[in-house]
């Protein structure tokens, strides 16, 4: 007869330290089974070399290597989750699966999917908080209805942090319920449909000086002083409850920065239509150009603005972009090019190794006034006064134009003020 197991899935949370759902898995003392499912749901929609999913692979074996020396491992299936599901109850007796919450919309769908499969065939389906401090309901208006200006929410979300703190999970207490099976490697990248990218992951950097000087030094992007935590925040290689915990007392700047993440993540559960929507229907009137050629070139970095295509460059050499810089490049795109912001969102998503749909969803509709608690849609980014108080000595934009100031580098794709004063009439057209 079958050995009666648990399993725990892993998703938005590659690590064994302070996970909520693997905590309450092994708690059950029941023995874990460690699953990982590559979602060729998502995967399909991904270019081989996606660098994402290299850094995905890469944490499974780090995973698994942990796994090995406590006598079990990871086991790492490939396909649509309900298909590998219906395997999985074939090959083994589940009483329980454990997972953590995801709120995006594909995702909740599939949890849906999965938890109707399992019940039918009796087995349980648990599932966690832990890619957030703060979830779903939890900071609401005191009506019960979800804020959909940022300050306020913050403020609430502040209070309560203040009264509750945070609870760390030790996993590592319950280690020794992990399913023994024989030590193995996960497949490999080939394995999975995918090739090794050229780009690397960079490491974080959360020294006390950084944090503390987080308000004064995060808007000039030649410092190179923001903490890039962004894609381990995505895959959950690292713990927010651990990050707040190591900031919290430094600056209240960078925990604002992770509040807004949450921010933007409630908005997508409690308004899910953003993702192909405007927040503001009424933004859905405007009348965008969508001239592909200039799309081209605001790709490629060619705009003729240094500013916009030192950032462009900059994502497209690295999968990553300085805060200061994405907000200049969007407003860029939707207001002097007027093309549709879902199409710098897309673009944004294919490349960004911190890709999350709230965050990037949420910073284009805001760049583009569309959004919840938006800039005013007469706010036009002018990229030369950006240059002017970000980079006044070019080393940020040197760095990715070495071709600035010669025959080799662009005229302006555009005149600003022509394109501000077009912007203005476009958007007050469309909302009047």
């Amino acid at each position: 007869m079958k050995e009666p197991i648990n399993i725990f899935w892993f998703r938005r949370d590659l690590r064994l330290n302070d996970n909520a759902g693997l905590f309450h898995a092994l708690q059950s003392r029941r023995p874990v089974l460690p699953l990982f499912i590559f979602d060729a749901n998502i995967l399909n929609d991904l270019h081989q070399e996606d660098t994402r999913v290299a850094i995905i692979h890469q944490s499974l074996q780090q995973i698994n290597e942990k796994l090995i020396t406590i006598g079990s491992r990871l086991v790492v299936k490939n396909g649509k989750p309900i298909e590998i599901w219906k395997e999985l109850i074939n090959d083994y007796y589940i009483i329980a699966v454990f997972t953590n919450h995801d709120y995006e919309p594909y995702a909740l769908q599939r949890d849906r999917e999965v938890e109707k499969l399992l019940k039918s065939k009796g087995i349980e389906f648990h599932t966690f908080k832990d890619q957030v401090i703060f979830e779903k309901n939890e900071v609401v208006k005191d009506g019960g209805k979800p804020y959909t200006v940022y300050t306020p929410y913050m403020r609430k979300w502040m209070a309560r942090f203040e009264r509750e703190g945070v609870k760390v999970y030790e996993t590592e207490k319950y280690f020794e319920h992990f399913l023994k099976l024989p030590s193995g490697q996960i497949q490999t990248l080939k394995d999975t449909g995918f090739v090794k990218s050229k780009l690397s992951l960079p490491g974080y950097n959360l020294e006390a000086d950084r944090i503390e000087n987080y308000e004064n030094t995060r808007n000039y992007p030649a410092l190179e002083r923001t903490t890039q935590v962004g894609p381990y925040l995505r895959f959950g290689i690292i713990s927010i409850r651990e990050l707040v915990l190591k900031v919290k007392d430094f600056n209240p700047t960078y925990m604002k920065e992770l509040v807004w993440r949450e921010f933007f993540m409630q908005i997508l559960y409690h308004f899910p239509q953003v993702v192909e929507k405007s927040f503001k229907p009424a933004y859905d009137n405007i009348r965008w150009i969508n001239d592909e050629a200039q799309f081209k070139r605001w790709c490629e970095g060619t705009t003729g603005f240094p500013m916009v295509d030192a950032g462009m460059r900059e994502l497209n050499q690295t999968g990553y972009m300085h805060n200061r810089v994405r907000m200049v490049v969007a407003s860029f795109l939707c207001k002097h090019l007027l093309i549709d912001w879902r199409w710098g969102e897309a673009y944004f998503a294919k490349k960004l190794l911190d890709y999350e749909l709230s965050s990037n969803n949420g910073n284009w509709q805001w760049a583009a006034g569309s959004g919840c608690d938006a800039a005013p849609y007469f706010r036009v980014f002018n990229p030369t006064e950006q240059v002017k108080k970000f980079d006044p000595d070019l080393k940020y934009i040197h760095k990715r134009i070495p071709e600035l100031n010669t025959p080799d580098y662009p005229e302006p794709i555009i005149d600003h003020k022509f394109a501000r004063e077009r912007a203005i009439k476009v958007y007050k057209d469309a909302l009047s």
